[in-house]
């Protein structure tokens, strides 16, 4: 694994909807070796106090501009300082870190499933299925409207509409984006050209799903597993996954796992 350590000025930083923010970095190494489903280990400028990264998955990365976009949750401390930052401003980065979105050989037709900002990781993933001529469903939960901040970006992407729900009902499905993936998996199979590949990324419960649903329709999973990281380069053992083989970083053997491996 070969790592770039960047100083990224930033380009943009801005709220998207429902505290949920994006940042536009240039970070030209990064951005051009970064696959689908890796990480960016951040730290933030002016919290000396708090020496430890933040592990974020790459929304989206552009070779050519050397721009790597990332999205995050205010939730606390750290994310809400990130929020004062503004474009005078420059975070550090090592990455791209991780084990990436490994679509099977010979894969026609996939299904991403994303909850919340875990339709991040996933971006890159539908772009580069369909630049392949895989024939993709995106799947988008979220808590309400606002926070559906990928939506469009999907729909430019895939050509079409991601199908979508909110909890409370303000969009699309009423409730969660489980029944949405059950259905789409059905009508697949029904249809005599079921789905050769599941994504999915989000909360662990959502996941933990998804995969079963997978599985009992005999479609290879994976999943995005978000853990708390201190090194984020495999040597403190922090950020451990229980699997069917042991236990597994989440930082250098992930975040992407086999759903079937992981112990849930």
């Amino acid at each position: 694994m070969t790592l770039c350590n960047e100083t990224a000025p930033i380009l943009v930083n801005e709220e998207a909807g429902c505290n949920i923010w994006l940042m536009t970095v240039r970070a030209p190494e990064i951005a051009a070796a970064a696959r689908p489903g890796q990480f960016v280990h951040l730290k933030v400028p002016g919290m000396d106090d708090h020496i430890l990264r933040r592990p974020f998955g790459v929304y989206a990365h552009d070779a050519e501009a050397g721009t790597v976009d990332m999205m995050y949750q205010v939730l606390g401390y750290g994310t809400e300082h990130m929020t004062s930052l503004g474009v005078n401003d420059a975070v550090e980065l090592i990455g791209p870190i991780g084990r990436g979105w490994e679509v099977p050989e010979g894969c026609k037709r996939a299904l991403i499933v994303a909850g919340g900002v875990g339709s991040a990781p996933l971006y890159p993933l539908a772009e580069e299925l369909k630049a392949a001529g895989v024939e993709v469903t995106a799947v988008l939960g979220a808590s309400t409207i606002d926070a559906l901040v990928a939506r469009e970006r999907y729909g430019a992407a895939l050509g079409c509409e991601p199908v979508c729900s909110t909890d409370d009902g303000s969009f699309g499905h009423a409730g969660f984006c489980t029944p949405l993936v059950e259905e789409a998996l059905a009508s697949a199979a029904a249809e005599g050209a079921p789905y050769d590949y599941v994504a999915c990324c989000g909360p662990e419960p959502l996941m933990r799903i998804v995969a079963g649903m997978a599985d009992a329709a005999g479609v290879f999973c994976e999943i995005s597993m978000e853990r708390r990281m201190a090194c984020g380069v495999g040597a403190c053992l922090s950020c451990v996954v229980d699997t069917v083989g042991g236990k597994r970083r989440a930082c250098v053997d992930g975040p992407v796992f086999p759903a079937s491996e992981v112990v849930w």
